[in-house]
């Protein structure tokens, strides 16, 4: 009788492999995911079935009489999970771009099981044992420097996994990762929940006097696919919200949208964030604390360049004295514009982004809708292509007819400047209801080599920009044309990589943003602007006066976007080296953290923390603050192209071979040192944000 379910329960696994496209290799251009082929259902089988093929495969290498050596045991593990990892990154990469009510619900139904698969491989004594084995004999292995690496890792992987607890300690383990996972779930479900509910509605066009043309067409759009004929509806995205606190005279508007924007996940409803937020703290400190570190910060920091809490704070402690000056300021300057009208009511948050956009109008004559015209976003996007084949020689083609996850999805075939592959590039611009907020890069498949052979990226960049509004194609803000650059060069790191391992092919948060950040430099650079900026309508390159009036207002407003960056890295740290792990009060936390910074009060952090997605749900808890910790390499590394030239081969070619191909292979700082011939310097940073 077992034999014959056990038959049936094979012929019943097969069938699933034949029939679910997430359990089969692809036969499709590139590899791309079948899209078409892919429906919900799908998800759940063959992420289970995956997990069982990784346990079986693992199996296998325990169960080996051999000797553990490098091959047999890292390299075959390193080999493990490939189908799992097939099925798991299509639906993360649609569970972000292209979301909808089932994939949530089941987004949440695995987030506790895929905890306890990867708890179950981290903690399995008999795999431990062999990792153990090959790292104990390292001293006398010959192997190259990525092949160290990768036992390293490996090893760490483990050690900071829990596989050194004993037993009753990986039990504890278990159930705390179990629910961090169906917490950062919940997190972000909820903020995509409040994103997609609230909007400021207008019912008359006289209303509207003040906003740019392009911000009312489309909101005209927005109104008209939610059933609102005839009005005007601005929703909580950036491309609506931006625009609107930068333009509306109507303070009472922008004090509704801002406070709106600024109190997500806080209304004491279903998708309140606040105990999501304080909950996954407390579990996060007592993880770090059974791991033996004694907050959460010092365990994550632990695996970045940073190291240590203290050398994160020492970054921020150097740049917040001079940020608070130059913002308070800043302030002065708009209390002066808003007294100038006429007005006597204070300084608001709501208030900051209108009377700023007045002052840089009156001080450099420079109005930013104007500059939209010139920021076409197809023309956009080819400058990023022509910096990068400038300084890599590579190419970018457009595909058609390929597999797309949506419509608006666009393909493109990335060569070396020798005509071989390189990877296929996607990217989808603009904001949906099933699409979170921000803008990121992604990859639906890394690089390795397998069996001699080079398996190049499929890598994404999803955002949110201004869509098409009236008679006009998708213009962009000059925040905008930045973001489109920074995301172009994580997609660089990804696109360049030659690591031999999969899991090389990532970098420590806070070097990750380096290959991103230094794109963001050549985006306003005179040379690049005559290449790409040119009126959508006549044709005609921006004009040098103009491009001279954007250097001379970089440095305006740095105080108030430093201060507001640096008070939210300063808040994730404050969440991050509790020392207690008792769940704290969101609200009572946050302000005791803010009135420690005396921060300026016209200015909200950027992110408060029940919308703080990046700590909370995308990664970068007790990091945040990379983000100017990459800022130092970047500038001083862009410093190296402004002393040799903008696109100087010997740099671009140095930059490429030890910064944007070797992932994780090597120590970042060795291979910063190893292109800038030195340790980094914090003065063109100081220099480039107005605080020296």
């Amino acid at each position: 009788m077992s034999s014959l379910i056990l038959a049936a329960a094979v012929a019943s696994l097969a069938q699933t492999a034949e029939s679910n496209p997430l359990l089969k290799e692809w036969r499709t251009p590139f590899g791309l995911p079948p899209f078409a082929e892919i429906r919900e259902e799908h998800f759940l089988p063959a992420i289970k079935e995956g997990m069982a093929r990784q346990r079986r495969e693992v199996a296998a290498i325990t169960a080996s009489s051999e000797t553990p050596t490098f091959a047999n045991t890292i390299e075959a593990l390193e080999r493990s999970g490939r189908d799992l990892d097939r099925a798991g990154t299509v639906f993360r990469f649609l569970t972000g771009a292209e979301t909808n009510d089932r994939l949530q619900a089941l987004a949440t139904e695995l987030a506790p099981l895929q905890s306890a698969h990867r708890d179950t491989l981290l903690l399995d004594d008999a795999l431990f044992r062999r990792i153990k084995a090959v790292w104990d004999a390292r001293g006398s292995l010959a192997l190259t420097p990525e092949q160290r690496m990768l036992m390293e890792r490996t090893y760490k992987r483990f050690a900071r996994g829990g596989a050194l607890l004993d037993n009753a300690g990986k039990e504890k383990l278990r159930v705390l990762n179990a629910e961090l996972a169906s917490l950062s779930v919940r997190f972000g479900d909820n903020l995509l929940k409040e994103m997609n509910a609230w909007r400021l509605v207008a019912d008359r066009r006289d209303a509207l006097k003040g906003l740019p043309g392009h911000l009312v067409s489309a909101a005209a759009d927005t109104a008209r696919k939610a059933g609102l004929d005839g009005k005007w509806a601005f929703t909580l995205h950036a491309p609506s919200l931006w625009p609107f606190l930068q333009y509306c005279p109507n303070r009472e508007w922008r004090r509704q949208i801002f406070t709106a924007y600024t109190t997500r996940g806080n209304h004491g409803d279903g998708t309140d964030n606040k105990a999501v937020a304080s909950r996954t703290a407390a579990l996060r400190t007592q993880k770090a604390r059974l791991l033996g570190h004694p907050t959460w910060a010092d365990f994550v920091l632990e695996e970045n360049m940073a190291r240590t809490p203290a050398r994160v704070y020492e970054l921020l402690d150097q740049l917040w004295g001079p940020a608070k000056a130059l913002a308070a300021r800043e302030a002065e300057a708009l209390q002066a514009a808003i007294k100038a009208e006429g007005n006597d009511f204070p300084l608001e948050p709501w208030d900051w982004f209108y009377y700023a956009e007045n002052v840089r109008r009156a001080a450099y004559r420079l109005d930013e809708s104007a500059l939209r015209p010139y920021f076409r976003l197809e023309n956009v996007r080819e400058g990023a292509f022509w910096v990068a084949r400038k300084l890599y020689g590579i190419t970018f083609t457009e595909l058609q007819n390929m597999p797309v996850h949506h419509p608006e999805a666009r393909l493109f075939e990335v060569k070396d400047a020798d005509g071989t592959h390189l990877a296929v590039f996607i990217v989808d611009d603009h904001p949906r209801a099933g699409k979170r907020s921000g803008a990121w890069s992604t990859q639906l498949r890394g690089t390795w080599i397998e069996e001699g052979k080079s398996v190049r990226p499929l890598v994404a960049n999803v955002c949110n920009f201004s869509r098409p509004a009236g008679d006009e194609p998708a213009l962009l803000t000059l925040d905008e044309v930045e973001t489109l650059f920074h995301e172009f060069g994580h997609a660089l790191h990804s696109i360049l990589s030659r690591v031999r391992y999969r899991s090389l092919g990532g970098t420590p948060t806070d070097f990750v943003e380096l290959p991103s950040q230094i794109m963001e430099n050549w985006a306003l650079e005179p040379e690049v602007l005559a290449h790409y900026a040119r009126h959508w309508q006549t044709g005609e390159e921006i004009p040098a006066a103009l491009v001279e009036k954007i250097h001379k207002a970089s440095t305006f407003n740095q105080g108030f976007k430093t201060v507001e960056y640096l008070a939210a890295s300063l808040l994730d740290m404050e969440w991050h080296t509790l020392a207690a792990a008792a769940e704290p009060d969101a609200p009572t936390l946050e302000n005791v953290a803010l009135a420690r910074m005396n921060i300026p009060k016209q200015i909200v952090p950027r992110y408060r923390s029940t919308y703080f997605q990046h700590i909370f749900s995308g990664g970068y808890s007790a990091g945040y603050y990379s983000y100017i910790w990459a800022e130092v390499l970047d500038t001083d590394a862009f410093q190296a192209f402004k002393d040799k030239g903008l696109f100087d081969q010997a740099t671009a070619r140095s930059f490429r071979t030890n910064i944007l191909e070797k992932g994780h292979s090597e120590e970042p700082m060795v291979l910063y040192e190893r292109f800038r011939g030195r340790a980094p310097s914090v003065q063109p940073l100081l220099e480039k944000r107005g605080l020296k």
